[in-house]
Order: structure tokens, then C-alpha cells, then sequence
């Protein structure tokens, strides 16, 4: 994780990500699940912003509703962790979405303790960031 404290930039670099998948039957599919889940979450946390203006969308498509390109998406290592599951199939369990859920806030955690700074809304855009470190840091100047 990079932040850049001038601008408010920030950079995922790598992500470990792991996931107890039950049984994994197919080990390189799962990875790709965690690696595109991953992919989601970092879109979801520093990307993607739904603005609505009189209840109407003010961004539809993908010009204005920014995802994260295969540039913007971090290096993931998938750790598949294995532990049977005897109500799913061949003691497999679900792992197309859970790799979503723990990323934006893993992200804002290491904002946090690279910064200090406690972003609590998201996406996390530069701006957020500027104004947390400005907060962290007792309202003055950043630098």
C-alpha cells in the first residue's frame, strides 16, 4: 500500500487474500475466484461512485462510473485454506463473492496504519484521504 500524503493518491500494491473454500475441487479455478473477488473489492473501495442529482443518476455508464482496469488491480495471492464442508458438494463452499467483502475495509485499515488517517466513507478517493489526514493531524496543513 502506497499514500501519497500530497495528493491523497492511494496504491494497493499486493493483496493476500484467504479463504476457506471447503474442499477445493478445482484449485486454480478458486484462485481466480479470490483474484477477480479481490479485483471487485478494490473497485468498491477506491473507484466506484454512484452520484445522484434529484434522484436521478448522474453517472450510467462507463465513462463516469469508474472500475478498476487490470492497472489499477493489485498483485492478489490467493490463500486457499481447506476445511470440508459436509452440506455442500463434495464438501465444497461458496467463494464467489466472499473476497469482496473484507477488502475495502482491509484497505481503509491500511490507509490507517500507514497514515494515522481514518477514512470511513467510501470509495476512498483522494479527497477523503487529504481530509482525514487533515483531521488526524489536528486540522492544519498536511505536508
Amino acid at each position: 500500500m502506497e499514500v501519497d500524503l500530497d495528493t491523497g493518491e492511494v496504491e494497493v500494491l499486493r493483496v493476500v487474500a484467504a479463504h476457506d473454500v471447503g474442499r477445493a475441487i478445482n484449485p486454480a479455478l478458486v484462485g481466480a475466484q479470490i483474484q477477480g473477488g479481490v479485483s471487485m473489492g478494490v473497485g468498491y473501495a477506491l473507484y466506484e461512485d454512484l452520484r445522484f442529482r434529484e434522484g436521478r443518476m448522474q453517472n450510467p455508464d462507463l465513462t463516469d462510473y469508474v472500475l478498476p482496469t487490470s492497472v489499477e488491480t493489485p498483485a492478489v495471492v490467493p490463500v486457499i485454506v481447506e476445511e470440508p464442508n459436509e452440506m455442500g458438494p463434495f464438501g465444497a463452499k461458496g467463494i464467489g463473492e466472499p473476497p469482496v467483502i473484507p477488502t475495502a475495509p482491509a484497505i481503509a485499515n491500511a490507509i490507517f496504519h500507514a497514515t494515522g488517517a481514518r477514512v470511513r466513507d467510501l470509495p476512498i478517493t483522494p479527497e477523503r484521504v487529504l481530509h482525514a489526514l487533515r483531521e488526524a493531524s489536528g486540522g492544519g496543513n498536511v505536508k
